[in-house]
């Protein structure tokens, strides 16, 4: 056959080992290989092609979506592959309306400062903490339910008490909260706070990950197109 490649010559295409290869085939995510009557492998230009489809579908889906859906196009079950691949999309548009949740919502915060804490006592009880934000404090133990507060407990009596810093949270929970923000979202909001100490430091991280997310997304476009020239390949598709 003028097309038959060896498991080395294929390997090397690719810059793995043969091993790698002959576990993308065990693993369907190169199609099944026929072999001769001495039991060596025999691999094609169909295999290359597969090959090459699964790096490019793996640099944008991951590897674990592109298995299943090497899998699934090996099996000639194009629903599951293309299932797969939507559930990926999928994925990705949440993480960007989350992200745009969040900046919307640091907006909000950064739009409406909280009352200065430095004249504020260092350890606040319950019921200071929600005369001072509005609310009553029930709704201060919910949000601390939800990981929202983080108030430590007084030796002895096991009475909550506020620090400056958890006070200051609880007034960007209960602005938040009075725009209509879900809870998801403002434990988003708090969590990037208190990773950075900086509202201006967020908003530059969340400025970097809308770029991650602007190229992970082009990467997953490069990925579909592979797949889909592949599957023209195969024939499946016009």
């Amino acid at each position: 056959m003028a097309n038959r490649l060896r498991a080395v010559d294929l390997a090397r295409t690719a810059g793995i080992s043969v091993q790698q290869v002959r576990n993308y085939v065990d693993t369907g995510v190169l199609p099944p290989v026929e072999r001769t009557a001495s039991g060596y492998r025999v691999f094609t230009t169909a295999h290359a092609e597969a090959l090459a489809t699964a790096r490019a579908a793996a640099a944008g889906h991951g590897w674990a979506t592109t298995r299943t859906v090497m899998r699934a196009v090996h099996d000639g079950d194009l629903e599951t592959a293309l299932a797969a691949l939507d559930a990926g999309h999928a994925r990705l548009d949440q993480e960007r309306a989350e992200l745009a949740a969040v900046h919307e919502a640091l907006g909000t915060v950064l739009a409406h400062p909280a009352a200065t804490t430095a004249t504020a006592p260092p350890g606040m009880r319950i019921g200071e903490v929600a005369r001072s934000v509005g609310v009553r404090p029930p709704v201060l133990r919910l949000w601390e339910a939800h990981g929202l507060l983080r108030p430590d407990r007084e030796p002895g009596t096991g009475y909550r008490v506020y620090s400056r810093s958890e006070l200051h949270a609880a007034q960007i929970v209960a602005l938040l909260r009075r725009g209509h923000y879900p809870l998801a979202t403002i434990n988003a909001v708090l969590g990037e706070l208190r990773a950075t100490g900086s509202p201006d430091r967020v908003l530059r991280e969340l400025t970097n990950r809308r770029r991650e997310l602007h190229r992970r997304s082009l990467d997953r476009l490069k990925a579909s197109a592979a797949l889909h020239a592949y599957l023209r390949y195969l024939g499946h598709t016009a």
